[in-house]
């Protein structure tokens, strides 16, 4: 079967993996090479009980993250690479009575719904997380969460794919189209024909015509700041940002959610807020030296669920985006939901939560 991937961030590259492992010939196509849309600026938070305030969503974040000590197994060993990926915890913090109020029946909801989890007054978060700042009255842990290095990851995922016999071209995707009842993809590289067409473009999956998925642009700032040695020791998650600890001293902070169309700038106001936020979490943060911040637009809808399944007015094509603040946590599970349904006629129930046709594509 020739599948064509369009888009060749971590949702793409995740799903071409997995269509290449499973016998497929695949072609992952990206107008600027792997993971340089809203990819580059993620900072990997596996968290699906602190970003799953949507039922659904909640659902399909429980799913994934369950799929994801074997598929970080199987893609480093594909790819022979290694990748960071702790599952440590995330520490979700208060700073006032009104937020120390929201965790305790984040914690009554959890405890009903049997997720382990803890709550603790601030003596207790510090003696986990010495660095916090005095400011924090509460904090939550939830030990399952972690996270994994975005860039990492995806870089393994398309070096997997292409052990797998995938090939990846860097193209601009002008359309999708019908050659001889079977859905084709016209590019600056020439036209590619498939069987199986996969739109996986995030932002820009508006942009490939006549494709119409109801796909925004939110413009997310991310900071990279660095210490000799680890802050903390899990991800710290506030009302303001959030902190995530790399293994080499590196502190992301993020993230900004701007509504800013297409453009993908660095801005003053941006960064200054994360850098308060930060200072107000962590009380070293201001001696850290800055690295950089990196912008990314995440692929927002209007229910802020993905779109994944098949086209109603394209056969053949099918649509693997839409996942806004969440396509590093949900890639394992999108892409088995894709491939078993493009591969093997399977439609796992999970599918129903995301069905593209519910805004008539």
């Amino acid at each position: 079967m020739r599948i064509t991937v369009v888009g060749g961030g971590i949702i793409g590259c995740a799903v071409g993996h997995e269509l290449a492992s499973r016998g497929a010939d695949v072609r992952i196509l990206d107008m600027r090479g792997t993971g340089r849309g809203a990819t580059q600026a993620s900072a990997g938070i596996l968290a699906p009980y602190i970003e799953g305030h949507i039922d659904s969503l909640l659902r399909l974040g429980v799913n994934s993250l369950a799929l994801y000590d074997a598929f970080i197994a199987r893609v480093s060993e594909d790819a022979q690479q290694a990748i960071e990926y702790e599952r440590s915890g995330t520490l979700h913090v208060a700073k006032n009575e009104a937020a120390a109020m929201e965790l305790a029946i984040a914690a009554r909801n959890l405890a009903h719904a049997g997720v382990a989890h803890q709550l603790m007054p601030a003596h207790e978060a510090r003696r986990l997380e010495p660095g916090l700042s005095p400011r924090i009255i509460s904090a939550l842990l939830l030990p399952m969460h972690g996270y994994v290095r975005a860039m990492e990851v995806t870089s393994a995922l398309a070096a997997a794919a292409m052990r797998r016999g995938a090939e990846i071209i860097t193209a601009s995707v002008e359309e999708i189209c019908e050659r001889d009842g079977s859905p084709a993809v016209k590019t600056t590289a020439g036209v590619i024909e498939s069987d199986v067409v996969i739109l996986a473009a995030g932002s820009w999956s508006g942009r490939v015509a006549p494709m119409t998925p109801p796909v925004r642009p939110v413009r997310g700032q991310l900071l990279h700041l660095h210490f000799d040695a680890r802050p903390i020791s899990r991800v710290v998650w506030g009302t303001d940002c959030y902190l995530v600890p790399w293994r080499n001293g590196a502190l992301l902070v993020g993230a900004t959610v701007e509504e800013a169309g297409f453009d993908e700038t660095a801005t003053a106001a941006g960064v200054t807020r994360l850098l308060e936020a930060s200072a107000d979490l962590l009380t070293e943060a201001p001696k850290a030296r800055f690295d950089a911040v990196r912008v990314g637009l995440r692929p927002g809808t209007p229910d802020e669920l993905p779109l994944i399944g098949p086209s109603s007015t394209m056969p053949g094509v099918y649509y693997a985006t839409g996942h806004y603040r969440n396509g590093v946590l949900l890639s394992p599970l999108t892409a088995k939901l894709v491939a078993d349904l493009v591969i093997d006629g399977r439609r796992d129930p999970d599918l129903e939560l995301v069905r593209p046709d519910r805004f008539d594509l």
